[in-house]
């Protein structure tokens, strides 16, 4: 079943007019030693592009950024700063404990994996080998409801060349593991095409989307005309 949606951009943006959002954005960073890290490609462009459409809409928008490029962000958009995994656990929790928000889009790569053990000095050069043993990392995602469960919660699931099917029954999983309200299924084709779907808690879905631009599109759409009806 699809998921309805209004057309009406006046609508959409009175509906969303001062709603306090808190987004999540860009790649994560772990550390091995003093200057290592072990991070991803994530660019957060999609949480910057949601950013500006949303406080163009009238949200009160808060961008939690890790270290992606932040140039022609609007300066209304109240931005804080991230490189670790720690720093952007500890600033969201903060951000939930001490403010009230009414939309979390939880966009950032977050590292699943981090050493079991990092070393607090610069390890030497000239190693012919070194191992580094991974240990899972603690799923943010699935803390955020428990810091605030009134909180419209958009999470994103990413899986590069992954099958429509495949891919649509793991974002389905994530929002009943992380109770979502909205997820975003993406996945890269083997020629790095883009491909997205919106899914809610309700079974419905849309798509696909070839576009983040468009994916922004639709998503600031149906959070606008799902969570305040006329």
């Amino acid at each position: 079943m699809a998921i309805k949606q209004s057309h009406k951009p006046q609508a959409t943006s009175h509906k969303l007019k001062n709603k306090r959002v808190l987004i999540t954005a860009g790649p994560t960073w772990v550390p091995i030693d003093a200057v290592r890290v072990i991070s991803n490609i994530a660019t957060g462009k999609t949480g910057v592009l949601l950013a500006d459409k949303l406080r163009k809409l009238g949200a009160k928008v808060t961008l939690l950024l890790g270290p992606a490029e932040s140039c022609c962000l609007n300066k209304n958009i109240r931005l804080i700063r991230f490189k670790f995994f720690e720093e952007l656990k500890n600033k969201l929790e903060k951000e939930l404990k001490s403010k009230k928000y009414d939309i979390l889009i939880h966009s950032a790569a977050v590292s699943d994996y981090r050493p079991s053990r990092a070393k607090a000095q610069k390890i030497k050069s000239g190693k012919k080998v070194w191992q580094i043993n991974l240990v899972p990392t603690l799923k943010i995602i699935g803390l955020i409801k428990k810091y605030d469960s009134s909180l419209f919660l958009v999470g994103f699931k990413f899986e590069p060349q992954a099958k429509k099917k495949a891919l649509i029954d793991k974002t389905r999983n994530l929002i009943k593991r992380a109770k979502l309200n909205l997820a975003v299924a993406n996945t890269t084709d083997d020629k790095n095409r883009y491909r997205a779907y919106i899914l809610d808690n309700y079974n419905r879905s849309c798509g696909p989307l070839l576009t983040k631009k468009s994916l922004v599109e639709k998503l600031s759409s149906l959070i606008g005309g799902t969570l305040w009806k006329d």
